[in-house]
């Protein structure tokens, strides 16, 4: 191919979208073919990763809660030296100054203690981001065809988010909650056993209706979030076809749909927030009784002897410590719930583990694919009926075959094949003699340009779509493959000619511009295999004309298979193929077709009437 060098990213091919011929059913791989069972890490091994943060988050908790700990004994040495007259002004001095640096000590690691876990959080969440995504990446058409792209959207932001949460305040709550009951139990039992034991008594009811509380928070939590996918699914959905509301006149009825899925999240919300909401009042009146513990024992105990006024205050204080703690296990016990409900969404998703992909067959060492294009005894069943039929046909290195047949017949199926988007139920797909199974899916999609009949523009300048997946884009790749596309009067028409943000899935362009760039980015990558599935449908005759002759020079040398129902288009093939019902019914040359009575010939007649009535050549 002429054209300036360029050097080809060797990765999975562009994201390929072959259109409505393909029926929305899931393909599986060849019986017999195990499906790769899914390994990913647990939400323990994202948070290990950065075990470093952990030791320090949970050490400047600790020695923030000692600290913390430590103030009410020199309160209880101040009040009890001042009762007795043993306190001097020197000592009372040196009491006030340890308490203040108790104090500052205590506020300096507490800045520690909250931006560790957030930064911990922060790190997780961008780790938990990325293998998202990846993963995603790696699933199968099938995947996308059964869940929807709203549902996929709430997982990859709501409920990662509540992930970073659970992680982030969680962890600073849940250690700091945990350091607080132990060690500050530990301190009220040295000071006072009797009223230790008062207090431990008042938890048994209250952890009780807690557990209660957390098992009815988790499943509200869970019939939240689906109805956010629910929301983000109907508005993706609106806002796509919002060409197609508007012709139809039916705003107000989206909106109404609208309105009524968000009012059912709203009473969703309201219900979560009933039984999540008595878990702070239920600490506070374990606080309050608490403290009408201390004050009839203690005060009996005061009385009695037993405990001095320095003691009891002592005591107070830790009382009064533990009450933000306490409180803070509502709210943490609720967040811990929320962040574990969406784990699990999010493990859904990494669990699902591609039917397409690399398996004990595939080579490694194969870096590059070469050699004849070769479908043996190629069957394709779903749903219960064979899609391809015991298709077997060769294509040699360096030929252009076309392919054509009524709609439904199987042509974009059959070139789906190539990059592996699915595999045959029974036969093999070979190219230089080897399975596609045994070429590394990343080597075997470089080697392909793909070009879809309805293809998918992503929310870029026409440059950048052109020149998608090139390793190192320039201006003179995407002016070369624009003209090879026939685009580039249409580019330089453009406001800001190639540096036009063309929307998203080019919604700026009409649909023969869209393919056209289609055409464009699968020439740029300058690949040895090209598809083009029905690319020319939307073009009229001329532009069709005009970029079949300069794609001829692309495609000499290189193999290329053309689906189209155009005669103008297939004549220029060296072999023609004719799909019907999943089988081949007929091969040969254009001249040798048109002569032959069959589905060909009636297609070639009836275009030349059509051409003849419209005045065309």
């Amino acid at each position: 191919m002429s054209g300036p060098p360029r050097a080809v990213k060797k990765a999975p091919a562009i994201p390929v979208d072959f259109g409505a011929e393909v029926p929305d059913l899931e393909f599986f791989a060849a019986p017999g073919a195990e499906r790769p069972v899914p390994q990913h890490r647990k939400l323990s091994e994202y948070v290990l990763e950065h075990r470093r943060d952990v030791g320090l988050s949970a050490a400047c908790v600790v020695a923030v809660v000692l600290f913390q700990l430590a103030a009410p004994v020199v309160i209880r040495h101040t009040v009890d030296g001042l009762a007795d007259g043993t306190l001097g002004r020197a000592g009372l001095a040196w009491d006030l100054a340890l308490f203040l640096g108790l104090t500052l000590a205590g506020a300096a690691l507490s800045l520690g203690m909250r931006a560790l876990p957030l930064r911990l959080s922060h790190r997780v969440e961008l780790d938990l981001r990325n293998d998202v995504f990846a993963h995603l990446a790696s699933l199968d058409p099938a995947f996308y065809r059964e869940v929807r792209t709203g549902d996929l959207m709430t997982r990859m932001a709501s409920d990662i988010a509540m992930v970073r949460d659970y992680i982030g305040q969680g962890l600073l709550q849940g250690l700091r909650s945990v350091a607080v009951c132990v060690l500050a139990f530990g301190a009220m039992a040295v000071t006072s056993l009797k009223l230790t034991l008062v207090m431990v008594a008042l938890f048994p009811p209250m952890i009780l209706v807690f557990f209660l509380l957390i098992a009815v928070i988790r499943r509200r939590h869970e019939s939240v979030q689906e109805q956010y996918a629910e929301i983000s699914n109907y508005a993706q959905e609106s806002f796509a076809g919002i060409r197609t509301v508007r012709g139809f006149a039916i705003e107000p009825l989206r909106e109404a749909g609208f309105a009524a899925l968000s009012r059912e999240l709203i009473r969703r919300n309201i219900s979560l927030g009933f039984v999540q909401n008595p878990l702070w009042p239920l600490f506070g009146l374990w606080f309050s009784l608490g403290v009408l513990g201390l004050l009839v024992f203690g005060g009996r105990m005061i009385v009695g002897g037993t405990l001095t006024l320095g003691e009891l205050i002592q005591f107070q204080q830790y009382l009064l410590f533990m009450q933000w703690p306490m409180l803070a296990i509502g709210w943490t016990a609720s967040l811990l719930q929320r962040g574990r409900a969406s784990w699990r969404r999010i493990e859904e998703i990494l669990a699902r583990a591609p039917t397409i992909a690399d398996g004990p067959g595939t080579d490694a060492a194969l870096a590059r694919v070469d050699g004849d294009i070769e479908f043996r005894e190629v069957t394709v069943r779903a749903g219960g009926r064979a899609l391809l039929d015991r298709v077997s046909l060769r294509i040699p290195r360096g030929s252009t075959v076309a392919v054509t047949g009524p709609t439904g017949s199987g042509k974009t199926l059959l070139v789906s094949l190539l990059p592996r988007l699915l595999d045959p139920t029974e036969g093999e797909v070979r190219i230089g003699g080897r399975d596609l199974r045994a070429y590394p899916l990343a080597t075997l999609r470089a080697a392909l340009g793909v070009a879809p009949q309805e293809p998918v523009l992503f929310s870029d300048t026409l440059e950048g779509n052109l020149t998608f997946g090139l390793d190192a884009p320039t201006h003179e790749t995407a002016l070369w493959a624009s003209a090879l596309a026939h685009l580039h009067d249409d580019a330089v028409a453009l406001p800001q000619q190639y540096e036009t943000f063309i929307g998203e899935r080019g919604v700026t362009l009409s649909g023969g511009q869209r393919q056209r760039t289609a055409i464009g980015r699968a020439v740029a990558r300058r690949p040895d295999y090209l598809i083009l599935d029905d690319v020319l449908a939307a073009v009229d005759t001329q532009t069709e004309a005009a970029i079949l002759e300069k794609l001829r020079p692309v495609l000499a040398g290189r193999t290329a298979i053309l689906v189209s129902h155009r005669a103008s288009t297939l004549r220029h093939a060296d072999l023609l193929v004719v799909l019907e019902d999943g089988r081949i019914t007929a091969t040969g040359t254009h001249e040798e077709l048109a002569a032959r009575p069959g589905y060909y010939r009636d297609l070639v007649r009836m275009q030349e009437l059509e051409a003849e009535l419209e005045g065309r050549p």
